[in-house]
C-alpha cells in the first residue's frame, strides 16, 4: 500500500511545486496588495501607486538584463556599479545635451557589459568572479568620475524626464514598460531569446548544435549593461542630483530576487520576464509595507533573504521531482 501511494503522491507534490514556482509571486502580490487595503493608510490613491512604481523602476529595468544573464546560468552583480558610473558620467556631459549625456552613459554600460561577457565567454572566468571585479572597481572609478562629491542636476530636459508624465503616468514608469515590452519580446519572439534559454539549459549541447555561444554569452552581458545604464539615467533624473557613492547600492540583489522570485530559475534554461516584472512590484512593495508601518527599514533587507532562500529551495525541489 506504501509503495502504490508513493508513486501517486509525487507528481500531485511535483504539480503542486510547479504551480508556486510559475504562480506564486503573482498570488504573493496580490495578497500582499489586500494586506496593505487593511493595514496601510491611504494606500490605494492615485498618488501612492505612482509613488511605489516611480520607486519600483530602477529595480525593474536592472532585473530585466538580470534575467537574460541568468536564463544563461550566470550572474551580473555589476550593475548597482554601472549605475553609479552613469550617475557620475551624466552631468559630465551635460554641456553637449541631455542626448549626448545619455547616449555616453549607454555606451558607458555597454562597455562594461562587453568586459563582463568577454571574461565570461573568451577567457572562461566565472560570471560571479568577472562581474564581482566591476562591483568593486566600478564603485570606485564612479567616485574618481565624481570626485566624490554629489553635484545637483540642473538639465531641463532631466528634470522633466524624472519629474514629467503623461495622462498622469510617470515617464520613467513608461519607460520601463516599453523596455519590459522589448524585453519580452526578445526572449519569446527571436531567435536570441531561444538561444539564451537553449543555452542556459545545456551550454554543450548548444556548441555541438552550432549555435553561437561565445557571441550570444557577450550580448546578454553588453544588454545587462545598457539597462543597468538606462536605469542610473533615470534614477538620477529622478533624484535630479548625481550621487555616485550611494545609487544602485546593493540594487543587484533586489534584481536577482526579483528574477528568481518570478519564476526563472539560477541553474539557468527559461527567461520569465512577466514574472520579473511581479518579482520587482513585489520586492518594492514588501519594502514599502514595512516602511508604511513603521518596521524598521533593514527588516526588508531580512525579508529579501528569506523570499529568494524560498524560491531557490521551491525551484530545486521542483527540479528533484522530475
Amino acid at each position: 500500500m506504501t509503495t502504490a501511494t508513493a508513486p501517486a503522491a509525487a507528481p500531485g507534490r511535483a504539480r503542486a511545486l510547479g504551480l508556486v514556482r510559475d504562480y506564486g509571486v503573482y498570488f504573493a502580490l496580490g495578497l500582499l496588495f489586500l494586506v496593505n487595503l487593511v493595514v496601510t493608510d491611504n494606500f490605494l490613491t492615485a498618488d501612492n501607486l505612482r509613488t511605489q512604481a516611480v520607486q519600483m523602476v530602477p529595480t525593474l529595468v536592472v532585473a530585466l538584463g538580470m534575467a537574460l544573464v541568468i536564463g544563461t546560468k550566470g550572474v551580473d552583480l555589476s550593475v548597482g556599479s554601472v549605475m553609479a558610473i552613469t550617475s557620475a558620467l551624466l552631468p559630465l556631459y551635460l554641456g553637449y545635451g541631455a542626448g549626448l549625456s545619455a547616449g555616453v552613459c549607454l555606451l558607458a554600460g555597454a562597455a562594461a557589459g562587453l568586459l563582463s561577457g568577454y571574461l565570461v565567454a573568451f577567457v572562461g572566468v566565472q560570471p560571479i568572479v568577472a562581474t564581482l571585479a566591476l562591483l568593486v572597481g566600478g564603485r570606485g572609478l564612479a567616485l574618481v568620475l565624481a570626485g566624490g562629491q554629489l553635484k545637483d542636476i540642473r538639465n531641463p530636459q532631466l528634470r522633466e524626464l524624472g519629474a514629467g508624465s503623461v495622462l498622469g503616468i510617470p515617464y520613467t514608469v513608461l519607460i520601463a514598460a516599453v523596455l519590459a515590452v522589448l524585453v519580452g519580446l526578445l526572449v519569446s519572439r527571436t531567435t536570441f531569446g531561444r538561444q539564451v534559454v537553449a543555452i542556459g539549459g545545456n551550454p554543450k549541447a548548444a556548441q555541438f548544435a552550432g549555435l553561437p555561444v561565445k557571441r550570444v554569452l557577450v550580448t546578454v552581458y553588453v544588454v545587462s549593461g545598457m539597462l543597468a545604464a538606462i536605469a542610473g539615467v533615470l534614477a538620477t533624473a529622478r533624484l535630479s542630483a548625481s550621487d555616485p557613492s550611494r545609487l544602485g547600492e546593493l540594487i543587484e540583489l533586489a534584481a536577482i530576487t526579483a528574477v528568481v522570485v518570478g519564476g526563472t530559475p539560477l541553474t539557468g534554461g527559461r527567461v520569465r520576464i512577466l514574472g520579473t516584472v511581479a518579482g520587482a512590484a513585489l520586492m518594492q512593495l514588501i519594502v514599502a509595507t514595512l516602511i508604511k508601518n513603521d518596521v524598521p527599514a533593514s527588516l526588508a533587507q531580512m525579508a529579501q533573504a528569506l523570499i529568494i532562500a524560498a524560491a531557490v529551495l521551491v525551484q530545486r525541489e521542483g527540479n528533484g521531482s522530475r
